[in-house]
C-alpha cells in the first residue's frame, strides 16, 4: 500500500478499528477512509453503495460487525446471524463493484465446530456443529469468508482473511449485557473490591478454556497478513495458548486485589468447552503475538480504573457546577 492510497477501515471506533486507524496513521498513511454507524448504515445495501460510489477505496479492512458475549448472543441471535449477514454482503458487494483491489475480512474463531479437535486448524471448517450459544454469529462469519474467497476466485479480488481468538485491550467496553468474559471479570472483580465484596458469582462452571489476544497484537497481525497473504486462505490468529476460565479469573483476581470467595453458577452457559487455535500456518506465515496473557490483563485493569476515575470526575464537576448554578 502506498501512503496516500485510499484505505476504507469500517468500524474505525470500535475495539480493533480504533486502534488499526492510530496505528496506520502512525505509519504515515494519510487517507485513511473511517465509517461509524452515524455515517454509514452497513445493513443498508443502497446507502453502502452510494458511500462506495462516492469515495472509491483502493484497500479496505472490513472490521464492523455487531458483537458480543454470551448473553448477548443469546438474548438476540436473530438480530446476531441477520444484521452480520447484511454487513457482510453489502461491504463485499460493494468492495467488488468499485474494483477494491484487495480486502481483509475479520473473522473469528467461533466459526469452528463445537466439538472441534484441539488445537483447531483451519481445515476443521464446517466439520461438525457449531456450538449453539453463538450459532447466529458464526453463521454469518462462515458465510462472510466464503462470500469473500468466492469473489477472490471469481472476480480476482483479493481477500485476506484473519481468525482472532478471544479479543481484548484496549477501547473495549466494559458494559456487562455486552462485553467479552475477560473485560467482564475485570469490571466484575475491581468493582468488587471497590465495594469491599466478599464474594464474586460467576457464569458456568469455569472449566471452559479460551485463548486470548491483546488488541494490539491484532492489528500487528492483520497489518502483517495484508502484506504477506495473498492465497484466500482462512489464518488463525492468536497465541496458540489457552487457560480455564477458572484460571483466567484467578489471574484477574490476584491482579485487581480481589481476596474473596469466587463461586460459579453452574446453571449458566459455559459455551464451547475448548477453543484453542493451531497457529502453524500464522508462523509459516511470519507472525507471532508479542503481548503476555497477564501484561495484557494488567493493562485492562487500568483502563478500566481510568474509565472510573474519569466517571467520578465528570459526576464530581456536574456537581459542582449544579451547586453553583444554585447558589448564583
Amino acid at each position: 500500500m502506498d501512503k496516500t492510497d485510499p484505505i476504507l477501515i469500517t468500524g474505525g471506533t470500535g475495539m480493533v478499528g480504533a486502534r488499526l486507524v492510530e496505528q496506520l496513521s502512525a505509519d504515515g498513511f494519510s487517507n485513511l477512509l473511517v465509517t461509524t454507524r452515524n455515517d454509514l448504515d452497513l445493513c443498508d445495501e443502497q446507502s453502502v453503495d452510494r458511500w462506495f460510489d462516492q469515495h472509491r477505496p483502493r484497500y479496505a479492512f472490513l472490521i464492523a460487525a455487531k458483537v458480543g458475549g454470551i448473553a448477548a448472543n443469546i438474548a438476540d441471535p436473530t438480530a446476531f446471524l441477520s444484521d452480520n449477514l447484511k454487513i457482510v454482503v453489502n461491504q463485499l458487494g460493494a468492495c467488488h463493484r468499485v474494483g477494491v483491489e484487495k480486502v481483509l475480512l475479520l473473522g473469528s474463531t467461533c466459526i469452528y465446530p463445537r466439538e472441534c479437535p484441539q488445537p483447531m486448524k483451519e481445515e476443521y471448517l464446517l466439520d461438525g456443529p457449531l456450538e449453539p450459544t453463538n450459532e447466529g454469529y458464526a453463521l454469518a462469519k462462515i458465510a462472510g469468508l466464503r462470500l469473500a474467497q468466492a469473489y477472490q476466485k471469481q472476480h480476482g479480488m483479493k481477500c485476506v482473511l484473519p481468525m482472532p481468538c478471544n479479543i481484548y485491550g484496549t477501547n473495549d467496553h466494559f458494559d456487562l449485557s455486552r462485553c467479552h468474559v475477560l473485560s467482564a471479570l475485570v469490571k466484575r472483580f475491581s468493582d468488587a473490591v471497590t465495594d469491599g465484596a466478599d464474594e464474586v458469582v460467576l457464569w458456568g462452571s469455569g472449566i471452559a478454556r479460551r485463548e486470548f489476544i491483546h488488541v494490539d497484537d491484532v492489528v500487528d497481525g492483520m497489518l502483517h497478513l495484508f502484506e504477506n497473504a495473498e492465497n484466500g486462505e482462512i489464518v488463525n490468529l492468536g497465541p496458540g495458548t489457552d487457560v480455564s476460565i477458572s484460571e483466567l479469573a484467578g489471574m484477574i483476581a490476584e491482579e485487581t486485589g480481589f481476596v474473596g470467595n469466587i463461586s460459579w453458577d453452574t446453571s449458566r452457559p459455559d459455551g464451547m468447552l475448548r477453543k484453542c487455535t493451531d497457529n502453524t500456518r500464522l508462523s509459516q506465515l511470519g507472525f507471532r503475538t508479542k503481548i503476555a496473557l497477564r501484561d495484557g490483563i494488567r493493562r485492562t485493569i487500568l483502563q478500566y480504573k481510568q474509565i472510573c476515575q474519569a466517571s467520578i470526575s465528570d459526576a464530581t464537576g456536574a456537581t459542582a457546577q449544579t451547586t453553583t448554578r444554585r447558589v448564583a
